[in-house]
């Protein structure tokens, strides 16, 4: 009796164990590879799905982007300059047979194959085309992967530099070199802008030679400018210095002609002799 109690336990357990063996979950993201005694039967969609133990064998391929980075190393470019260079890679499994059976191990294949091609490529390139062109850098970078790795049943969707690393002298270099670029610049705007002043001068120049009046408005503007900083000292230009004294000297004539007697008409004359006259008959 109790030798059949325990052939019926060890016949459950056995039952669990290969529902337990042979029940497997695939997730959304992912596909299954089923190899039945070392065959591939097929791919298996997300979900509950049922295999023979110990003669099936399920592997879970995940179809998600995956993020490699690829990490930073020594490349001399075509100018012969040491830069250390870093980039990131975003690829994705889009045949899950492919990836299990053409290749033992993809994500450590991507990775190898992902920064000899970011030596190749940025060696190429001079540094400042390295500097300037990365989305070509990361375009070419991309399509030679592309070559390999759809082989493997993986798509490269994306390589981006991440960082790019210059020796200290290059960097001083550089600085200096921006440094020139920025006073050529500076220099130049400087140049245009006394350029355009000069020819607004000489504009204006020509218009106070048509108009005097214009000229000694001028003037006067600048005497309210200098009244208004409070100088103790003033200036006067020399054109200014001749109108004043232009006009001190109309003043001193306009005083002149006040001060003398006005002159007597031909008509007032017998008026006035007849007034004498009277004058001198009256009785004292």
């Amino acid at each position: 009796m109790n030798v059949l109690i325990v052939i019926a336990v060890a016949v459950v357990a056995l039952f669990l164990l290969a529902i337990a063996l042979g029940l497997k979950i695939i997730k959304q993201y992912e596909q299954g590879v089923l190899f039945r005694l070392g065959r591939v039967l097929g791919v298996r969609e997300p979900g509950l799905r049922v295999i023979i133990p110990f003669v099936d064998v399920l592997h879970r391929v995940s179809l998600r982007i995956i993020t490699m980075p690829i990490q930073s190393q020594g490349i001399i470019t075509r100018d012969n300059v040491s830069v250390d260079v870093s980039a990131v890679a975003y690829f994705r499994v889009v045949d899950a047979v492919k990836s299990v059976v053409a290749i033992e191990n993809v994500y450590t294949a991507i990775n190898q194959i992902a920064q000899t091609t970011l030596r190749k490529v940025v060696g190429q390139h001079t540094l400042d085309e390295t500097l300037s062109e990365t989305d070509r850098i990361n375009l070419d970078i991309r399509e030679i992967l592309d070559v390999s790795t759809l082989d493997w049943g993986v798509e490269v969707t994306l390589v981006e530099l991440k960082d790019i690393q210059l020796p200290e002298g290059m960097k001083r270099a550089m600085a200096r070199q921006a440094e020139a670029e920025r006073e050529k610049r500076a220099k130049i705007i400087n140049a245009e802008g006394e350029s355009l002043a000069a020819a607004a001068l000489g504009d204006a120049s020509d218009i106070m030679m048509a108009h005097p009046l214009a000229l000694q408005l001028r003037n006067l503007q600048s005497l309210v400018e200098i009244g208004v900083d409070k100088n103790t000292t003033v200036v006067f230009p020399a054109p200014l210095m001749s109108t004043i004294g232009e006009l001190g000297s109309f003043l001193a004539r306009e005083t002149a002609a006040a001060s003398q007697p006005a002159p007597v008409s031909a008509e007032s004359k017998p008026m006035l002799d007849l007034a004498a006259t009277n004058g001198a008959s009256e009785p004292n």
